[in-house]
């Protein structure tokens, strides 16, 4: 059974970087879309850690999925910096 602490650590915990294997905090997000499943106006995200940032970038950028990178702060309030394109 869940203690009112453990349920109130769960909340409080902060998004973690989507990179395999990585529990570190994101401090990044990367918004991406796959042109042949996703509408252009669409939006997926990945996290990213520092050490992650580039490397994640990079594979999303080589196969041209990559739209924009912000920094966590900036995503959350509201501005994506996507242009629709």
């Amino acid at each position: 059974m869940n203690s009112p602490e453990s349920a109130a650590e769960s909340a409080a915990v902060a998004p973690t970087c989507s990179a395999k294997g990585c529990r570190a905090e994101a401090v990044w997000v990367l918004a991406w879309n796959n042109p042949k499943l996703h509408t252009p106006e669409r939006r997926k995200t990945w996290l990213a850690c520092e050490e992650h940032r580039e490397h994640l970038s990079s594979f999303l950028g080589v196969r041209g999925f990559l739209k924009d990178v912000v920094t966590l702060a900036e995503w959350e309030s509201g501005r994506s910096g996507t242009d629709g394109r």
